[in-house]
């Protein structure tokens, strides 16, 4: 491992704090599951409505039906897959044609993906962030919920469009500039 410039250290300090929402949203794996088996289990039993409150609660509203189970674990699904795209990218466990870039020199690796990062992954998370909140604003005003007797407010799982792309983004930064800091020291391999 070689010595890090500032850029270096402060890039891959980005890039350890994009990954942690990722790692916390795997926990909602387990959730996900036990939704997943009280939702068969229901529908085997027939059940429709599983529980029923006075106050509306966000998401919920005033029950719980096989429905809002249904479409909370989609909701789960999102939430996992737009916070574990940084921690993927974090982690290089993104796609990525290894074969060609493991024959490069560290600079040359570093060059390449700061081409990627500047030029494909950056402006796409700015533009589909900034076109993202449009959809979270019109869901929120709207009062979007289910068609269909399942969850309310879904403006709340809309809103984690922007957030992903906010902290992929964020990632994407950090790696710019550890990429760049292998250019101007000639360090190790980026990902080092």
């Amino acid at each position: 491992m070689t010595t890090r410039s500032v850029l270096g250290r402060v890039g891959h300090a980005l890039v350890e704090a994009s990954a942690w929402p990722g790692r916390v949203a795997a926990w909602l794996l387990l959730p996900l599951i036990v939704l997943v088996l009280v939702a068969v289990v229901g529908s085997l039993m027939g059940v429709g409505q599983i529980a029923s409150w006075e106050t509306d609660l966000p998401l919920f509203g005033s029950d719980l039906t096989l429905t809002g189970l249904a479409e909370l674990q989609w909701h789960l699904q999102a939430i996992i897959v737009m916070l574990g795209m940084s921690y993927a990218l974090a982690r290089n466990a993104h796609v990525r044609v290894d074969m060609i870039s493991a024959k490069f020199s560290p600079r040359g690796e570093a060059l390449v993906n700061l081409i990627g990062d500047l030029v494909f992954l950056l402006p796409f998370c700015a533009i589909i962030g900034w076109l993202s909140l449009d959809y979270v604003a019109y869901s929120f005003n709207s009062g979007e919920q289910s068609d269909y007797g399942g969850l309310v407010d879904r403006y709340l799982v809309k809103t984690i469009l922007p957030i992903g792309f906010a902290v992929l983004a964020l990632c994407g930064i950090g790696r710019v500039l550890v990429h760049l800091d292998v250019l101007f020291t000639g360090g190790g391999r980026p990902n080092d």
